[in-house]
């Protein structure tokens, strides 16, 4: 589904800022599969970072030896950042859900791109990071 583009991405320097000032991500979509981008993501985050990683997978009870929660009002903590792997489609309702536990970010994986999310989580007054990998921000920022 392609959709007109007139959100405005925030800059290299405020996606750095977002990663520097975050305590704790939660990763929507998160996979125990290897062969899953999420998987990677976690992973590198994991070993790379300092963040607190909470992984949001209703089919999944453990991923990269960690409790897995069925949906982020599941959580122990609010998370700084909510990190999402779902389908376009699924994307409102996270955002919807990411507003209701009062993160501070939004950020829709890299192929991720959805206005009515963005507008949802925006006008709540979360920054919103999309069509970017998380990963890569990091790595560009912090180095491998």
């Amino acid at each position: 589904m392609s959709e007109a583009r007139t959100w405005q991405a925030p800059t290299a320097e405020a996606r750095f800022d977002i990663l520097r000032s975050s305590k704790s991500v939660a990763i929507v979509g998160a996979s125990a599969n290897p062969e899953r981008a999420s998987y990677a993501v976690a992973n590198y985050l994991k070993e790379n970072s300092a963040f607190d990683l909470y992984f949001v997978n209703p089919m999944a009870d453990e991923i990269l030896g960690q409790k897995a929660y069925a949906s982020l009002s599941d959580l122990p903590v609010v998370p700084d950042i909510v990190d999402v792997f779902r389908k376009h489609e699924d994307l409102p309702e996270v955002a919807r859900e990411a507003v209701a536990i009062g993160a501070k970010t939004l950020w829709l994986q890299l192929g991720s791109w959805n206005e009515e999310a963005a507008a949802i989580a925006e006008s709540a007054g979360l920054n919103v990071v999309m069509d970017r990998c998380i990963k890569i921000e990091h790595t560009r920022f912090y180095g491998e």
